[in-house]
């Protein structure tokens, strides 16, 4: 069995340097870093609120994508051969918020705090909010934002919540907003849990899921049902929980500002769909460790803003991964935590 080698520059851990990093986050981007900055003498110290190191990778992404023991052998490798620190149920906050996935934080160490601390320090933070439909019905029971319900399953399945906590989807019938990998992977566990019915309702068409056609189509030859132009207008309760959703029929207009044709309504459309539970995978946003100002800029959609050497507009102070690009694929997150581990040990030398 192989693990993922986040170390993959080197076999052993070389002469330390005597400069120390501290590492914000335990995902792609976080371990990508650490592995590269380990492999040039830095000793490193990750912190991550989650139970166990791996992010999104043990946390939210299906095993059928990332083995589990894959990214855990990966960060076992980490710990034992180049002496990674990992400060595990740790949140990392300057201020005070609530994000998705704080249910096992235990303690809570001021962001300014490891910036005196340590010679650097890498924000890979993720993104741990996501967006809900703003209509009528949101708050029934029943319904969920994707990230919460992938990682209530993964947290399950890893041993840390007990499945009474999850939510019974064997038989029942369930409608995933969306078209992206999160709505993908929210609409297979839901096949995998044994749901009677999966719908993906997306308000464009398949040429332009963000998943792409390929993805969509394989969980179509599961049975999952494509709905696609049709937006959700409101969910229907009954004493308390999701009953239906009421979903209006659209068409593509001229392009908006993302370049995408914008989805117009089709005035009395609306139909309802049955449904047992509603989950949510219309994105997400950036979760820097601070919940005020301390002198890092952040764009208007909370990306914390990097130059050219993923330094931000503090000295000493960089970021890397879905903080700074937004939600992305793992790859992507790896190769930015890869490049600004490559500008953190540059600066560090005094290159």
């Amino acid at each position: 069995m192989k693990g993922i080698r986040f170390a993959f520059l080197c076999r052993e851990k070389p002469e330390p340097t005597g400069k120390k990093v501290a590492v914000i986050g335990a995902g792609p981007a976080g371990l990508a870093a650490t592995g590269y900055l380990v492999c040039h003498g830095h000793e490193v110290h990750v912190y991550d609120k989650l139970p166990e190191p791996g992010g999104l990778m043990l946390f939210g992404i299906p095993e059928f994508r990332i083995p589990i023991y894959r990214v855990r052998l990966g960060y076992k490798e980490l710990e034992e051969v180049f002496g990674v620190k990992f400060f595990t149920r740790t949140k990392v906050i300057f201020g005070e918020r609530k994000d998705e996935g704080d249910e096992y934080v235990e303690r809570t160490v001021n962001f300014e705090d490891l910036v005196r601390d340590y010679d650097a320090v890498l924000i890979a933070t993720g993104t741990w909010r996501s967006w809900v439909a703003n209509i009528e019905g949101i708050n029934l029971e029943g319904v969920y934002p994707a990230l919460e319900y992938l990682f209530k399953i993964k947290s399950a399945k890893l041993g840390y919540m007990n499945w009474t906590e999850i939510p019974p989807i064997e038989g029942k019938r369930v409608m995933v907003i969306g078209a992206g990998h999160t709505a993908v992977d929210a609409a297979m566990e839901s096949l995998l849990l044994g749901a009677d019915t999966v719908y993906m309702s997306y308000r464009r068409t398949i040429k332009e899921a963000p998943a792409g056609a390929y993805e969509i189509n394989l969980l179509r030859s599961k049975g999952v049902k494509w709905l696609e132009l049709t937006i959700p207008v409101r969910i229907v309760g009954e004493n308390g929980k999701v009953r239906a959703i009421e979903l209006q029929k659209c068409k593509l207009g001229e392009p908006d500002e993302t370049g995408r044709r914008k989805p117009i309504p089709i005035e009395g459309s609306n139909f309802q769909v049955e449904v047992d539970y509603v989950v949510c995978a219309i994105g997400q946003t950036p979760t820097p460790p601070f919940a005020e100002d301390v002198g890092i800029a952040v764009d208007k959609k909370g990306r914390i803003v990097v130059d050219s050497r993923h330094m931000t507009s503090r000295e000493g102070v960089f970021a890397a991964g879905d903080v700074v690009l937004g939600p992305s694929k793992v790859g992507r997150a790896v190769k930015d935590g890869l490049y600004a581990a490559e500008s953190i040990h540059s600066w560090l030398s005094g290159r």
